[in-house]
């Protein structure tokens, strides 16, 4: 008996038990399914099956299916596909994959439409398109203000570079975040996560805070600004500035530490990530007073920072014991842990925000640069400055309804 392809089209209100009373009638006529898909978007049902079936009984199938969906109020439509067409798809299985993430307090269609037009031009092809967070409240629109949608990718990437250049720049001139990611078990099975410190978990530079309190505040923050845009090197910026808090109460810490304000998103992400069973450290060019503190708040499992030396009469003497952790050494920690906790390079995440952050970004499976200075941003693959911290739970693949939400 001849068999022939047919791609059977379904739309229309979805319902429990539509797709059961399809196969059903498929079963009946003994139909080889070679390919399915669904879409759902506000109960409205997209179906595709691709079907082989015997010449003399398609018809038959092709009947019954109109019945049938004349019964539950839903449209039907059947393409043949010929041998060679369906060869052709075949073919193309064998295609790179990516996925491009793109974030915002909300997406409009001109950025949606910016960000596929660059991605039609190099070549790719959207497979799919799944929405990652909840749908906003048009009654509270100040209720969960972010958005998400993750476009899965089929094709060879004409010029990464390019692309990159491309999509960061619509970014930086649209107002959304993107990560394009290649679609490879290590994108799914992410197991390590590093954090830098300072304006990244924390919006502040603990630094900044203590050499305020010190009356130095100004002389510390410009080194501390230059050294984060990389005009000088870290080390030597850091021995200045702790120089300057030469004489403060330690008890000064304790109370900068209980007023820290954490970063929009940081709660939740921790709290996700641990749920998850997600290694977590603290890799820091700031102090491990301040780490340890959120180290016991959030239950993080590693913290490495720089230890302020404090005299007998509980003053910091200007100086600091052992070596300064400087982005070289963040690089050299990440690979460490994961080497510790026999986790891949390719599943471990670093997120950072300064000059110091790019060598542990760079090393990392996945680096992203957070609410960044402007070179970090042009030299990592990722970047959030639209939406907290917890958007790095999208560029893992999260969706709001996995996590209740």
């Amino acid at each position: 008996m001849n068999k022939e392809q047919i791609l059977i089209s379904i739309t229309g209100q979805d319902r429990p038990g539509l797709t059961a009373s399809v196969m059903g009638i498929l079963a009946k006529y003994d139909a080889q399914i070679l390919d399915m898909g669904q879409a759902d978007i506000h109960s409205t049902l997209s179906l595709g099956i691709l079907i082989r079936a015997d010449e003399d009984y398609s018809g038959h199938v092709m009947k019954e299916l109109l019945f049938k969906a004349n019964e539950l109020n839903v449209n039907i439509s059947f393409q043949p596909i010929s041998d060679e067409k369906y060869e052709e798809w075949v073919g193309q299985q064998g295609k790179n994959r990516y996925i491009l993430t793109l974030i915002g307090r909300s997406l409009s269609a001109r950025q949606i439409e910016a960000a596929t037009k660059v991605v039609a031009e190099q070549g790719l092809n959207i497979d799919s398109i799944l929405r990652l967070t909840g749908r906003i409240s048009i009654k509270d629109p100040t209720k969960n203000v972010r958005a998400c949608i993750e476009l899965s990718l089929r094709g060879t990437i004409q010029n990464r570079s390019s692309l990159q250049e491309e999509l960061m720049h619509l970014s930086s001139s649209m107002g959304f975040d993107f990560s394009l990611q290649h679609d490879d078990m290590y994108r799914r099975m992410r197991r390590l996560i590093c954090f830098d410190m300072d304006s990244t978990l924390i919006q502040t530079e603990c630094i900044d805070e203590l050499a305020i309190r010190a009356g130095v505040g100004d002389q510390v923050k410009a080194i501390t600004e230059s050294a984060m845009r990389g005009e000088i090197d870290f080390k030597e910026s850091f021995t200045k500035r702790v120089a300057l808090l030469k004489g403060l109460d330690v008890s000064v810490m304790q109370d900068i530490a209980e007023h820290l304000p954490i970063t929009e998103g940081a709660d939740r992400l921790m709290a996700v990530l641990k749920r998850c069973g997600y290694k977590i450290a603290i890799l820091s060019g700031g102090f491990s007073f301040f780490g340890e503190y959120l180290q016991r708040r959030f239950g993080i499992d590693y913290v490495y920072a720089n230890n302020l030396e404090i005299d007998d009469n509980g003053k910091l003497t200007g100086r600091y014991l052992g070596d300064v952790v400087d982005g070289h050494r963040k690089a050299e920690l990440l690979k460490l842990i994961a080497q510790v906790e026999k986790v891949n390079l390719a599943q471990t995440i670093a997120v950072g925000d300064g000059a110091n952050d790019l060598p542990m970004i760079s090393e990392a499976g996945l680096g992203i640069a957070f609410h960044a200075k402007p070179r970090v941003v042009a030299n990592a693959q990722q970047s959030i400055n639209t939406i907290g911290l917890d958007g790095v739970l999208y560029f893992l693949g999260f969706k709001d309804s996995y996590l209740g939400e």
